[in-house]
């Protein structure tokens, strides 16, 4: 029996096209048999990346090509024979995709011909017999022309009425022109079992339902991937077609592992270890022995593994942001090194912290470094542009960005496909989390019957197509870039984004074939800091920046360790506030340690709590073997950090440093590919052979696993650390400068501008409204009788246009409305939503009689027009609502407040009162839900907070009460919780057994409410 290549299939990489993900496909066709694969995506080479790291594992030979649409509807296969081929087909489909609109594509027949040098072509199929504004029989000998033979007839069979006819006219061109034919079948899934699928995701992309598809669908299921016996059956009168592929797949020998791809390397070297020795006078004065003994031993590094080019593209990028004022910061592995360190790229000194330098680059992986930058958010296109500039769009693009189908995105699609109405939709849709699969029980509340008919449907293929590409996006910030085309390498194409084009491979992909990126990525938290230092600067004459910033400050220690951190970068959520009172950092150690232990990795290998007891002195501090010491003590003995772990397997089981860290790149995968156990009997052994008892080698083993893929690097959380301890420090000591600086740098952070309004004025910052007499766009330093304080920006107005508003502060101030409607020149849109957020109150102090005139018909300037009626004033609550209709927040009080008497009425205490209450007591509480999350490793508890106008009340949601109440815990923005108060020392939360919908004469504004992350 023939094992015949499957030379035409296309992945779900192809966009809506193909039903199967390309590792399904290639574990197919291993499990099959199949002598070859390949993987032949629409214009595109979207899921050959996958497929190939899934061909490498199981010894598959995969084939590098894609299907190409010509400019008259037609489409030929091109396979890449060699890494000219592969070349050949990626600047092709770049060339079709840059010339058109994001997500179309078109090559001419001449293009095909001019690109033929190392491809082969198959040319066939329905696509490929369509009537043509070109005669078929001159392409036919212009493919010969070009093509030789390497030019296949493709005769492709699905067993259709209509293919005999095509396929006649198909061979009678191919004898014409002495052109071989080859046997095919264009394969859409890898199972017969995904066509259902498959002619969902052709409804979603032509936008029809599946009753009234037509013939856009395919008619039968014959698209499957097919044993060589059903091969051979389906082509019994034409064995030497089905032979061929064989003989198809074997001229083509390209493999991406055969892609390199290294910066220019002269003077590189040279120019960079001038540029290090200057940073390195700079940082240290006298260089200290051993930085100088580390310099020296990563610049050999470097300059061995040829990588001086990258260094110095780092640092001429970090050099032009600082040349233009832009805040960056360098983290990630990169500041393991002391050259980035030296260079300005990384502001963590690795010598000192006793980082690991493989983490960041190593010999034995022979990888490139990957280095992130942190830009302030405000200003990163500049860089970026910056980059485009300097290197030409043809040598540097950004990274793609995958964006797969979820729960919600997934039931909205295939639910329109199956023509279910858009209102059952929404209902099931606002039910649903972020992540996870469609459960039987959420179809259920949603009032969809996931047992039969269209619901039964529905339930099936949502969870089918969850994770399937669905359309290409931009990474944030991921660059390759290079001094060779960029396109040599992967197709590039046109980004939404006006200005910027995308690489067909997401930072995943990059990493598995080890090519270089730069990220270049927007940190609001940066911004903020800019913009708040430079008011200190301005208002103050104060003139600090995170350099100078007053270090191991003391009362920024103790704002941190009571939790008062809303706005504080990486210290302000749920469960960093909770922390926080409970390690109580004190220096700036600490706070590297709080920011890495409330992440998965630490949680799911059980190493939080035995270090909070260990911090405390309520257990002793004791250590697997006392070899590892040296590697654990900074941590009392608990690993915490991806370098401890690195660390721990080259001390205590003699790994290398490169097997080390590719120990660190397994543990990341094991949930996806289970590569962690392959080193369960190498660790253990090694350990054991060297005197650690075998009891202790299996925990040592049990607590590597237990990062899975959340292990957090100590470099990372220490780069973090220095802008979280710079927020909070101006947090404590300016919190004026550092409100008006996070509210301009919204949107960005853990909470809604109502929150951060409403915890400002709490902590005594006075906040004003906005006024058209005197707001600026962006919030601005207002001083007052005491001190200064914060008027808020006309930015905040919901519909208020930003010519509208620069006319606005243009023309200020105002006489009268009649100055006001003719000096700014805004519309009637503009007159109401300033008249509805409270912004005219100075130039007319009711806000109905504002709205009234904007409303009429030549609004205030006619002379005779109509008096104005007698309104009813707005109630403290009415005003509070609009308010937040149009700005959403209010400084003039919070939704709860105007009701406070009537819950105090109820027994309802304020969240202030509640946490002086007591462990253990039962308590009810109603507010405003400020963020539901829902963490993978909390095992299906929810973790909401509550806020009412007194503060924040944090409140846990087990299993069975999600169960008995699911819409109320997943839609509910104003809520009453029933439960257990739960207090140990400064963390309180309530752990609910009863929600409800409070029942009071008013309702509360609505408040930005979250769904589960």
């Amino acid at each position: 029996m023939i094992a015949y290549a499957a030379l035409w299939c296309k992945s779900n990489g192809s966009f809506l096209r193909g039903a199967s993900h390309p590792e399904e496909l290639v574990d197919r066709a291993a499990e099959l048999g199949l002598s070859a694969l390949a993987v032949t995506d629409v214009d595109g080479m979207y899921g050959i990346v996958r497929a190939h790291e899934r061909a490498r594992e199981l010894g598959v030979h995969l084939i590098v090509g894609s299907e190409i649409t010509i400019e008259d509807g037609t489409r030929i296969v091109l396979l890449a024979e060699d890494r000219e081929g592969h070349r050949s087909i990626c600047r092709l489909i770049t060339k079709g995709r840059l010339r058109c609109e994001k997500g179309d594509s078109w090559v001419t027949w001449r293009e095909i011909c001019e690109h033929a040098s190392g491809v082969l072509a198959l040319w066939g199929g329905e696509r490929s017999l369509l009537a043509s504004r070109i005669e078929p029989h001159l392409v036919a000998k212009d493919l010969r022309d070009a093509f030789g033979d390497r030019l296949y007839a493709m005769v492709a069979r699905h067993r259709r009425a209509e293919e005999p006819h095509q396929e006649a006219r198909l061979r009678e061109r191919a004898s014409r022109y002495g052109i071989a034919t080859v046997a095919a079948k264009e394969v859409l899934y890898h199972v017969r079992s995904r066509r259902p699928l498959h002619d969902v995701l052709t409804c979603i992309r032509e936008d029809v339902t599946l009753a009234n598809a037509g013939r856009r669908i395919q008619p039968n299921a014959e698209h499957a991937l097919e044993t060589s016996y059903a091969m051979a059956g389906l082509f019994a009168d034409d064995m030497a077609s089905l032979e061929r592929t064989r003989e198809v797949a074997a001229r083509c020998q390209f493999s991406l592992d055969q892609i390199r791809y290294r910066y220019p390397t002269e003077g590189a070297i040279e120019r960079l270890e001038c540029a290090v020795l200057q940073g390195a006078r700079e940082r240290y004065g006298d260089v200290p022995r051993d930085v100088a003994e580390q310099l020296e031993k990563e610049l050999a590094l470097i300059r061995e593994l040829d990588y001086g080019g990258y260094f110095l593209t780092m640092h001429e990028i970090v050099e032009f942001c600082r040349s233009r004022g832009i805040l960056c910061q360098g983290r990630g592995s990169a500041a393991n090194s002391a050259v980035c360190y030296c260079l300005g790229i990384t502001a963590i000194d690795p010598v000192r912290m006793g980082f690991l330098f493989e983490r960041f680059l190593s010999r034995e992986r022979a990888e490139p470094p990957d280095i992130d930058l942190d830009i302030m958010h405000e200003r990163r296109e500049e860089v970026i542009q910056h980059v485009y500039e300097k290197y030409g769009r043809s040598h540097a693009a950004m990274v793609a960005n995958v964006v797969r189908y979820r729960p919600r995105s997934a039931v909205r699609d295939v639910g329109k496909a199956l023509g279910i109405p858009g209102t059952a939709l929404d209902r099931l849709a606002r039910l649903l989390s972020h992540y996870g699969d469609i459960a039987v029980e959420t179809m259920s509340a949603a009032g969809l019957d996931p047992g039969i008919g269209a619901g039964a449907h529905l339930f099936s293929l949502a969870n089918e197509i969850l994770d399937f590409p669905r359309h290409l996006s931009i990474h944030p910030g991921g660059f390759l870039l290079g001094h060779e085309p960029v396109s040599d390498i992967v197709p590039i194409e046109n980004a939404t984004m006006e200005g910027r084009t995308v690489i067909q491979w997401d930072k995943d992909d990059i990493e598995t074939l080890g090519l270089f990126k730069v990220d270049l990525l927007g940190l609001g938290a940066l911004t903020m800091l800019d913009l708040a230092l430079k008011e200190l600067r301005r208002c103050r004459g104060i003139e600090l920046s995170m350099a100078t910033i007053p270090a191991e400050d003391s009362e920024s220690y103790e704002l941190m360790s009571r939790g008062d951190t809303v706005g504080v970068f990486q210290i302000e959520s749920r469960a960093q506030m909770a922390m926080l009172p409970r390690l109580q950092p004190r220096t700036f150690y600490d706070l590297v340690i709080q920011i890495s232990i409330v992440r998965p990795g630490p949680i799911t290998g059980g190493m939080v709590h035995p270090y909070l007891r260990r911090r405390a002195g309520e257990e002793p501090i004791e250590y697997p073997h006392e070899c590892l010491r040296p590697v654990l003590a900074r941590t009392l003995g608990v690993p915490l950090f991806q370098e401890q772990v690195m660390r721990l397997a080259m001390v205590a089981a003699d790994y290398t440093p490169g097997e080390a860290d590719q120990l660190r790149r397994d543990m990341a995968a094991w949930r996806r590919t289970g590569r962690i156990e392959k080193h369960r009997e190498r660790l253990i052994a090694r350990m054991t052979a060297k005197g650690i008892r075998h009891e202790f080698a299996e925990r040592v083993f049990e607590q590597i696993r237990g990062f899975g893929e959340y292990g957090f690097p100590e470099s990372h959380a220490a780069s973090f650390a220095l802008i979280a301890y710079a927020t909070a420090w101006l947090r404590c000591h300016y919190p004026v400068e550092f409100t008006c600086g996070l509210l301009n740098a919204q949107p960005m952070g853990f909470y809604s501008v109502s929150t951060i309004v409403g915890d400002a004025a709490r902590h005594g910052v006075e906040i004003f409204p906005i006024d058209v007499q005197t707001s600026a766009i962006d919030c601005t330093m207002e001083l007052t009788a005491k001190d200064f304080g914060v008027r808020m920006g006309l930015r905040f107005v919901k519909g208020l246009a930003r010519t509208d508003a620069e006319s606005i502060v243009r023309n200020q101030p105002y006489e009268s409305m009649d100055d006001f409607v003719r000096s700014s020149g805004v519309g009637r849109p503009a007159l109401e939503a300033l008249a509805e957020a409270g912004a005219l109150e100075n130039l007319e102090s009711d806000r109905r009689r504002a709205l009234w005139q904007a409303n009429t018909p030549t609004p205030l300037l006619l002379e005779d027009r109509t008096p104005v009626p007698a309104f009813d004033a707005l109630t403290d609550f009415e005003t509070i609502a609009w308010d937040h209709l149009r700005t959403a927040h209010s400084v003039r009080g919070y939704p709860l407040g105007p009701l406070r008497e009537e819950l105090r009425s109820r027994g309802l205490p304020t969240a202030a009162e509640l946490v002086r209450i007591g462990d253990g007591r039962q308590v009810d509480f109603a507010g405003i839900v400020i963020c539901r999350q829902r963490p993978s490793t909390a095992k299906g508890v929810v973790f909401m907070t509550l806020e009412d106008e007194t503060g924040f009340v944090n409140v846990i949601l087990w299993q069975s009460v999600l169960d008995e109440y699911p819409i109320l815990a997943r839609t509910a923005s104003f809520l009453g919780v029933s439960g257990k108060l739960q207090a140990e020392g400064r963390v309180v939360h309530v752990v609910a057994s009863r929600l409800w919908v409070p029942k009071l004469a008013q309702k509360p504004a609505q408040a930005t409410s979250r769904d589960f992350h």
